[in-house]
């Protein structure tokens, strides 16, 4: 069974969809075979994988209305093993209509039932809120990873975003964990920086990813030429960081899949 993993974080700004695009990248380079899901309604994903959807054709909104099937919105990349189901502006009204569908957090759940079982990974690129499309993400999911910028009001979100995912737990999803806190646009020279990633291990050091991502140019420069950072500058610090981040990603999920079927060879015995 594949993992599927939620990008999500209510403030703008951090590197979300960077590290949604280019996580699922160095995963599929990898040789994992992973598909991105897009359901932030800016589409920046799609865009930053060169993909814009036209007039005619249908993405994660027509998926989520019942007005195509999941076959039917998985696009192709530059990688061969990294598909892609875009979005695009009609989603913005997918929150409003959401509002009145029947077990509207499942909505998601539903359309992409049995994706798991065909890729190795799915990474979820949510929108920079904790509305109804990132709930039906988060209830999806098996975990969430949190890109987080190294200021002060981050942390002050961190806290609130954390207090979501126990009631998501409680009421929705009692499987979901925290993938990690990742540290983003990190800038070493900077005093502020170093006071943040202290705090952090601090308070919530048991979640704290071992990889930290960079402020680099290359990382900024790659979605306008519609490339995840390992194709438009697989040399720069940017890309070493993603490359890293997919291998701890790996790990932890073989660690997670070990300790799964060593307890339940321990409950058979």
């Amino acid at each position: 069974m594949g993992k599927i993993i939620s990008v999500a974080n209510q403030k703008g700004g951090v590197g979300k969809t960077t590290t949604a695009i280019n996580l699922a990248a160095c995963l599929a380079l990898s040789g994992k075979k992973v598909l991105l899901v897009d359901i932030d309604p800016q589409g920046n994903a799609s865009s930053g994988l060169g993909i814009n959807l036209g007039e005619s054709q249908k993405g994660i909104y027509e998926l989520l209305g019942d007005e195509a099937s999941l076959d039917q919105v998985i696009y192709p990349t530059d990688i061969e093993t990294l598909k892609v189901v875009p979005a695009n502006v009609d989603l913005a009204g997918a929150e409003i209509e959401l509002v009145n569908r029947e077990h509207r957090e499942k909505v998601l759940c539903n359309a992409l039932n049995g994706v798991n079982e065909e890729y190795e990974f799915v990474v979820i690129d949510c929108p920079p809120s904790l509305g109804l499309l990132t709930l039906n993400a988060l209830a999806v999911s098996q975990s969430i990873l949190i890109p987080m910028q190294c200021e002060y009001y981050a942390l002050q979100g961190l806290s609130h975003l954390l207090k979501t995912l126990r009631r998501v737990r409680k009421s929705i999803n009692p499987s979901l964990k925290v993938e990690g806190i990742l540290l983003t646009m990190y800038d070493s020279r900077t005093l502020l920086a170093g006071q943040i990633e202290s705090q952090v291990k601090k308070y919530f050091g048991e979640f704290l990813m071992k990889t930290i991502i960079p402020r680099n140019i290359r990382l900024s420069e790659a979605p306008s030429h519609g490339k995840p950072i390992v194709l438009y500058a697989s040399r720069s610090k940017g890309s070493d960081s993603y490359v890293e981040l997919a291998q701890e990603v790996i790990q932890r999920t073989k660690s997670e899949t070990a300790k799964q079927e060593k307890q339940q060879t321990e409950g058979v015995v």
